[in-house]
């Protein structure tokens, strides 16, 4: 089955575009927000959710602006997940851009996930 392409955008408002990429690049403040547990090893992030590992490989990233990972498991070589950092043109606010993948049967399933995750962060960073 093919995966579906999709990308979800947030507001992070006056947030500092440098504190916010600490948050989506650093093992210790992923904790906080995305995983249960983060271990980094070089490129090799594992995350843990219900002490449930999964790893992921950094891929790319940018300092500042973006990380772009690929779950180990997925043998499909073209499908990562981003979160890109960019500055609004029209109000200045810190945005943050999620691409990520899905089946069809699970897209609104992984968008709510998603949504729920970054809410996590949105209150951890006080812009909720």
């Amino acid at each position: 089955m093919s995966k579906e392409k999709f990308i979800l955008e947030y507001d992070f408002k006056q947030i500092s575009p440098m504190l916010l990429w600490d948050f989506i690049s650093t093992a210790p403040l992923l904790e906080e927000w995305f995983a249960d547990k983060v271990e980094c090893n070089e490129k090799e992030y594992t995350f843990y959710w219900n002490k449930v590992p999964q790893v992921a490989h950094l891929v790319n990233s940018r300092v500042g602006v973006f990380v772009r990972f690929h779950w180990a498991d997925d043998a499909t070589n073209r499908t990562s997940f981003e979160m890109r950092i960019t500055t609004s043109e029209l109000t200045g606010d810190t945005m943050l851009s999620v691409t990520d993948y899905a089946d069809n049967d699970e897209l609104e399933d992984l968008q709510e996930l998603w949504n729920n995750e970054i809410e996590r962060l949105q209150r951890r960073l006080g812009v909720l």
